[in-house]
């Protein structure tokens, strides 16, 4: 793209202002986010989970976890990760119950809101979960 004289000179003095004030604020359009899963769609940016359109609520922790979880589908994350980056610490003796509170109450959810999904939370014993979709995408 070239500019005219005229627009070069209108497009440097636009310039010096946006320099002379740094903390100038830039917005910009763009697309918004979201992970698709068969029967789910999550919006990270919104913290808001769909199943046909309808909202699943879920805590923060739950969003979090479903978030880590689907985002690694097929991987299988121990407790640890799991721990480290839904509260943010590392704990040498992790309390595995507090995980699987949380599991137990976001598979209660989304079983409610779809009985028939095609994915599931497989715990995989004394070493974390796994995401896992039971259709090709």
């Amino acid at each position: 793209m070239e500019f005219s004289d005229k627009e070069l000179n209108i497009f440097n003095e636009m310039m010096k202002v946006v320099k002379r004030y740094p903390d100038f604020k830039k917005y910009e359009l763009r697309m918004e986010s979201s992970l698709q899963i068969p029967g789910l769609e999550i919006y990270p940016d919104r913290r808001k989970i769909y199943r046909d359109r309808m909202e699943i609520r879920l805590t923060a922790k739950e969003f979090d976890i479903l978030c880590l979880l689907a985002a690694n589908c097929g991987r299988v994350l121990t407790y640890t990760q799991i721990y480290q980056e839904v509260w943010g610490d590392y704990v040498q003796d992790i309390e595995n119950n507090t995980i699987g509170y949380h599991i137990c109450n976001l598979k209660e959810k989304l079983f409610a809101a779809s009985p028939c999904s095609a994915f599931h939370i497989r715990c995989v014993r004394n070493v974390g979960y796994c995401f896992e979709t039971t259709m090709e995408e």
